[in-house]
């Protein structure tokens, strides 16, 4: 398969990532297909985020695929393989913990500062439950990226799109500002004293905490997730 080729080609370093792809001819000549073997083939790359075009431009550049590239295939497999939400969940209470705990060690003042305008914002939109999921789910984004670790960044990103209504349905029909704002406080003052274990355990606390929310919103576990529609 073209594509496949051409894949194995970019992550070798033979074609490599921010150079220009070879035309189409050369394309065709070097794995000896038709140039409309060819064009699929881009429009497969393209799609997956490993080629794009520089807007207005016409040449296409090798790319690394953003996050965002990726979280939106890996959902769309979890949503087509029917992933539960007792599975997110088994999954989420696997990795925030450990965002948390790389965090504690590698968040820059950047980070922190990022996290306490996180904190503010919260406690001013505290009976706002709009303002207060997204504010929840950017946390947990900051989290993520304060903890250093690449792979586990784009491990959790599916896990938030999929859990989206779950969350949705327990800001809506719970009162759960105040229990999250404290977790998010602890967490945060954990961070700042490098304090691994307290971030931890905070940060265990606050996604159990959220499984007891679903649970007393009468959301069934077992069924599948189907991700956000925002």
């Amino acid at each position: 398969m073209a594509a496949q080729a051409l894949r194995t080609r970019i992550v070798t370093g033979e074609i490599a990532v921010g150079s220009v792809l070879p035309s189409e001819t050369a394309m065709a000549e070097m794995l000896e297909v038709n140039r409309s073997t060819i064009r699929e083939a881009i429009r497969l790359l393209e799609e997956n985020g490993i080629v794009a075009r520089k807007p207005g431009g016409k040449k296409l550049f090798v790319t690394i695929p953003t996050r965002a590239d990726l979280s939106e295939r890996m959902t769309t497999a979890m949503v087509l393989q029917e992933i539960t939400l007792e599975e997110l969940w088994a999954t989420m209470i696997a990795l925030e913990p450990a965002a948390a705990a790389a965090a504690a060690g590698n968040a820059t003042d950047a980070h922190i500062t990022a996290l306490e305008a996180n904190l503010k914002a919260t406690e001013a939109n505290i009976d706002n439950k709009e303002s207060l999921l997204e504010l929840d789910l950017e946390f947990h984004e900051l989290i993520a990226d304060a903890c250093g670790n690449r792979a586990l960044q784009l491990s959790r990103e599916p896990i938030g799109s999929l859990f989206y209504p779950a969350f949705d349905a327990v800001f809506s029909r719970l009162n759960a500002g105040e229990r999250l704002l404290v977790a998010h406080t602890r967490i945060v003052d954990a961070l700042k004293a490098r304090d691994r274990e307290t971030a931890v355990e905070w940060m265990r606390k606050h996604i159990v905490d959220f499984r007891r929310g679903v649970e007393l919103a009468n959301l069934d576990m077992s069924r599948p997730a189907k991700g956000a529609s925002h």
